[in-house]
């Protein structure tokens, strides 16, 4: 089974990537959209960023896989937290549970995200009232995608233990728009596959910022501070570090 979920997942630099890539260009948007990458022999679940140009502008790594998440998933490292100038507001990606990582939302905060997207397969009712609480926390617009996902949606052999059923939903969706003041704009959805919408005024978290920002007027850094290593951490470094006293010289 993890064979096939490994061989049922993406390399960003492969044609899936690419394709996701035409399919933003084409429709002129900037698409952050989950995945399941692999590099070498691991798996990992990515959010990638495409430009409305068709640029792969960024990835993140979940960085904490969730329970039996762990013996599936690696771990990310905190050089893929990106937070992306886009025009339409500072860009931004939490997945599922991280969301529950105060540090992590904190994290975000600091890079002044705007528009938050939280995709999940939580498909709790407490999960609507968790984004309504960062919206309102980070003073930013929450858009959470949560996946609806039937029996039928699945190949025949998956041996699902609510029964094989196509009709049988599976993940029951609850995606939501938040605006900074932790109000819903659209959603939670239960019922079916959905788009939602909604128009998101970017003076509004000025404006919310006016009483409450958690890294600003509202922080206090003599008692609290947050450190964040953004370096990659790979499991073997290429680099050779100079011997004591060397220098190192340019030839032109």
């Amino acid at each position: 089974m993890f064979r096939r979920y490994y061989e049922s997942s993406l390399d960003v630099s492969g044609p899936h990537t690419a394709l996701l890539a035409e399919t933003a260009k084409e429709a002129g948007v900037w698409l952050v959209i989950g995945v399941i990458e692999r590099e070498r022999g691991t798996l990992y679940c990515t959010v990638l960023f495409f430009s409305p140009q068709g640029v792969l502008a960024a990835k993140h790594r979940k960085v904490m896989p969730t329970a039996m998440e762990r013996i599936v998933w690696g771990f990310g490292d905190g050089s893929t937290l990106p937070v992306l100038e886009t025009g339409l507001g500072r860009l931004g990606a939490v997945i599922c549970w991280e969301n529950y990582m105060p540090a992590m939302r904190m994290a975000m905060y600091g890079k002044g995200i705007q528009i938050y997207c939280a995709p999940t397969v939580d498909d709790r009712e407490t999960w609507a009232v968790s984004m309504r609480h960062i919206a309102f926390e980070g003073r930013c617009f929450v858009l959470s995608a949560v996946q609806y996902l039937r029996r039928g949606d699945c190949p025949a052999d998956y041996p699902a233990i609510q029964g094989d059923d196509p009709a049988t939903v599976l993940i029951r969706g609850g995606s939501v728009i938040v605006n900074p003041l932790g109000q819903l704009l659209a959603g939670p959805i239960y019922d079916g596959e959905c788009i939602l919408r909604a128009e998101l005024n970017l003076d509004e978290i000025v404006e919310g910022k006016y009483d409450l920002d958690v890294v600003g007027h509202y922080a206090r850094p003599d008692i609290f501070r947050l450190t964040v290593n953004e370096s990659p951490l790979p499991a073997v470094d290429g680099t050779t570090p100079s011997a004591p006293g060397s220098t190192t010289s340019a030839c032109r």
